[in-house]
């Protein structure tokens, strides 16, 4: 086993055993210091600069604090362990160097007297087997002559750091290997490591392993910190500090969010860096700056080309040899591979360019700085190669176990104005290579908007997004392939390609997203998307209070006249903030169903129907707890000319009698427009329908459609419905009180209204109503007494039997009659149901 590139620094409470601190720290801000546009930033690089910003990190119960509070709080615990797993370039290195180097300082850790760090690759180095102490010894020249005996005697004063598990190739499954709790025993690196972190070895000493997902991951204990790096608040701190002008920083941030800050790679803080000094490179250059993907990449390998200073042709040699060692490594699905194969590719002729695109591991292997670059260079060799790669389908099956985006960056390259600035460095692309592309492209589009399966559909929508060409989209996604959107769980990354889309389409009919994220960021991307489109669905969401101002605005701004936030589970509170957007919106109809509303919002609701530009004619409410006292509220806007209501829908609302008065004065203020209300699943009772008979009857009352499904009513209320139904001024057209237990004697006096020459009702609900055939016999007479208007009447579930349904169907057939449909299932238990309708 070689010796490792560690750094140790210890600290004891005696003279004779101190180290020195300050030598150990500068080697730490020493080391390994060389910083690439694609490799990163180095640790101690950062750390000089004193310009760190910490990554933020997920805990096991999902709270999200900076990773190295995560990592203190882990080593202080109980198991005083930590596994920080985060992707490629997501800062994991940098936090344990800094943690480190804090230690070092006496910021923090201080509990601890010997800190060791390790890289994991070093320990598959060599077969040969080390003891701990040996390894320990050979590493560090500087520990106490008596070390093994001050770690025994306290090993909760050691801390070991591992850093890139990912890179050890061998299992650490403590139940293939032997472990070993001896310091002086020599080990195999693989049993050393297991021993030391499954506490077998030095037990009561705590870790810290930091990797990328590996199957490794689930031998350690510890608690499971994840990296989840830069939130966009990091990101801006980020540009400020790389940036020397606050207008430069100012406008590089903005310019990535807009065009980059959706894709999951931007809290990298490695990818930052590269945005971070490529922008920089165009800024200075008084470039514009790129708008995809694709574009980013292409500026990436035309300023590494250039600082390489390699003629076109020695250009166009290195990029097809980088594409030959991409597509073997995602053909492998390696994120490295050996020298050997890689000299057979060419790149042995640029001994002092690969550097720039790939990075050395040990004496055998290597790895490109980033996994995005390995795939954009297998893209640009498409394109430079046709006799290498002739066939789309082919290459793209060929590299499919590896590749995430390849199809992307094929697609943003096969348009001119992307590989145009290539073309200066590396020569012509194929024409015949980017013809084959396209029609690949219209062929699988074609096919995937037809069937409709979601993950080819859209993505559809992301190679759209990045080629950028608005024609191609309007060829593509014609009116008959796809006349509205509607989809579910979108990540950022699919609402861009939806915006993208949308725009390029123009004002459309319906724009419909459900069961997803609304954060603010979601709504600064959908909201062009929602000003062009009539109709706005976002049903089953988990809406964020931040978004809610930029929805309000897209709104109220563009052409949408309905709007569907059923299900989201909005509240009283981010209500109040959507309501304060929405006074000057031009909405007709919104949808606020089974969102966890109360009493509390129906203030915030009340000033938007009373705006002097209020344009809301239906407001659907079913399944909130409002109340009486909320809905009490409610009914102050029909005092106000300004309130345009005409249909209210508070089916469930858990209301009674109590607010039926301030509803029907509402309905005699003369300045109301409401025509249809539904009350189905509230406790109305029969007082409450006195209260509304009274308003019904006079002349200022011009509601037209009345349900009362379910809400407790008894034949009582009757009389009061026969009163209704026989004055000259009653307006309503469709009355439903279905599932209520009206019974013979409430319908029989039902009917005698309904015989009225000019009874104006057209619809009528009885279903399950506790009828007889004698109520059954009188609906008959009623429809065939030639002024009956009634043509839809539903009758459904009352056991009357065949003889109590007879008279109905000779009623059908009468002259007079002008019914166009009749619900009668269930009228007879044991008989099939019958449902008819006519004309």
């Amino acid at each position: 086993m070689c010796c490792l590139l560690t750094i140790v620094i210890p600290w004891c409470s005696s003279e004779g055993s101190r180290m020195d601190k300050v030598d150990v720290l500068t080697r730490i801000l020493k080391s390994d210091n060389t910083s690439t546009i694609l490799g990163g930033q180095s640790p101690g690089s950062v750390i000089n600069s004193r310009k760190y910003v910490p990554v933020t990190a997920g805990g096991q119960r999902d709270d999200q604090r900076s990773l190295d509070d995560a990592i203190r709080a882990a080593l202080c615990g109980e198991t005083r362990a930590a596994v920080v797993v985060g992707s490629e370039g997501s800062g994991k290195t940098t936090a344990l160097h800094k943690l480190v180097a804090d230690w070092a300082k006496g910021e923090c850790l201080q509990n601890f007297s010997y800190v060791f760090n390790f890289q994991f690759r070093e320990f598959g180095s060599s077969a040969d087997e080390l003891s701990l102490e040996t390894l320990i010894h050979q590493s560090h020249h500087q520990t106490p002559p008596d070390f093994t005996r001050l770690v025994t005697e306290k090993p909760d004063g050691v801390l070991f750091v591992f850093d890139g598990l990912d890179e050890y190739k061998h299992s650490l499954d403590p139940s293939v290997l032997t472990l070993t709790s001896d310091l002086t025993q020599p080990a195999s690196g693989s049993c050393l490591l297991a021993s030391l972190l499954h506490g077998s070895l030095l037990k009561g000493a705590a870790f810290l392993v930091a990797t990328r997902p590996t199957d490794n991951v689930k031998f350690l204990r510890g608690t499971r910190v994840k990296v989840l790096g830069f939130q966009k608040p990091q990101r801006e701190v980020y540009f400020n500090n790389f940036f020397t002008g606050r207008a430069a920083a100012n406008r590089a941030f903005l310019h990535m969010e807009r065009t980059l800050g959706f894709y999951e790679f931007c809290t990298s803080p490695r990818f930052c860096w590269t945005v971070c000094s490529v922008y920089k490179w165009l800024l200075d250059s008084d470039a514009k700056l790129p708008e995809t993907l694709s574009q980013l990449f292409a500026d990436i390998l035309v300023h590494l080309i250039q600082t390489l200073s390699l003629n076109k042709a020695c250009s166009r040699g290195l990029v097809l040899a980088l594409g030959r060692v991409a597509s073997h490594c995602l053909r492998e699905q390696h994120s490295s591979c050996s020298k050997h194969p890689v000299d057979a590719f060419g790149l042995q002729q640029f001994p002092t360019s690969v550097d720039s695109f790939l990075r050395v591991h040990g004496e055998e292997e290597l790895s490109f700085h980033s996994q995005l670059m390995r795939e954009f260079v297998l893209a640009v060799a498409f394109f430079l190669d046709a006799s290498t790669h002739e066939d789309v389908e082919k290459t793209l099956n060929d590299h499919k176990a590896g590749a995430k985006l390849l199809d992307l960056f094929m697609s943003g390259l096969s348009e001119p104005a992307q590989h145009r600035s290539l073309e200066d460095s590396l020569g012509t692309f194929s024409a015949g290579q980017i013809k084959a592309f396209k029609s690949w492209f219209r062929r699988r589009s074609e096919k995937a908007l037809k069937e409709y399966d979601r993950s080819e559909h859209y993505r559809c929508f992301h190679l759209l997004h990045q080629a950028q060409n608005e024609s191609l989209v309007k060829e593509i996604l014609t009116p008959p392939a796809h006349p509205s959107i509607f989809h579910e769980n979108l990540s950022l990354q699919d609402c861009a390609a939806l915006n993208f889309v949308i725009t390029c389409l123009g004002e459309r009919e319906k724009v419909s997203v459900s069961r997803t994220t609304i954060s603010r960021e979601t709504m600064e991307i959908l909201a062009p998307s929602v000003s062009l489109s009539h109709i706005v669905i976002l049903s089953h969401c988990c809406i964020h209070k931040e978004s809610l101002p930029l929805l309000a605005s897209a709104v109220s701004m563009g052409v949408t006249r309905e709007l569907d936030l059923s299900h989201s589970s909005i509240g009283d509170e981010k209500l109040q903030i959507l309501c304060a957007g929405l006074r000057e919106s031009k909405l007709h109809s919104l949808n606020l169903n089974v969102c966890g509303l109360t009493a509390a919002c129906c203030g915030d609701l009340v000033s938007v129907l009373t705006s002097e530009t209020s344009q809301l004619r239906i407001l659907q409410m079913m399944f909130n707890e409002i109340g009486d006292r909320g809905f009490t509220k409610l009914c102050e806007a029909m005092h106000s000319p300004n309130c345009r209501l005409q249909e209210l829908q508070v089916q469930n609302c858990d209301l009674t009698a109590a607010s039926m008065e301030a509803f029907a004065a509402g309905l005699c203020s003369g300045e109301t427009q409401l025509r249809k209300i539904d009350f189905t699943g509230n406790v109305i009772g029969d007082g409450g329908v006195q209260a509304l008979c009274k308003a019904l009857q006079q002349p200022l009352c011009k509601l037209r459609s009345l349900t009362l499904c379910d809400s407790v009513l008894t034949g009582a209320c009757c009389s009061d419905l026969k009163e209704v139904v026989m004055s000259e001024h009653c307006s309503l057209s469709e009355l439903e009180l279905s599932l209520n237990e009206l019974g013979q004697e409430g319908a029989l006096l039902l009917c005698q209204g309904l015989k009225r020459p000019s009874c104006p009702i057209e619809t009528l609900g009885l279903t399950r109503c506790d009828l007889t055939p004698a109520v059954f016999e009188e609906l008959a007479s009623v429809l065939k007494n030639g002024t009956c208007r009634i043509k839809s009447l539903h009758l459904a579930i009352n056991k009357v039997g065949d003889q109590g349904v007879k008279p109905l169907w000779d009623a059908v057939a009468h002259p007079s009659c002008l019914l166009e449909e009749l619900s009668a299932l269930y009228v007879n238990p044991f008989a099939c149901p019958v449902n008819t309708a006519w004309k």
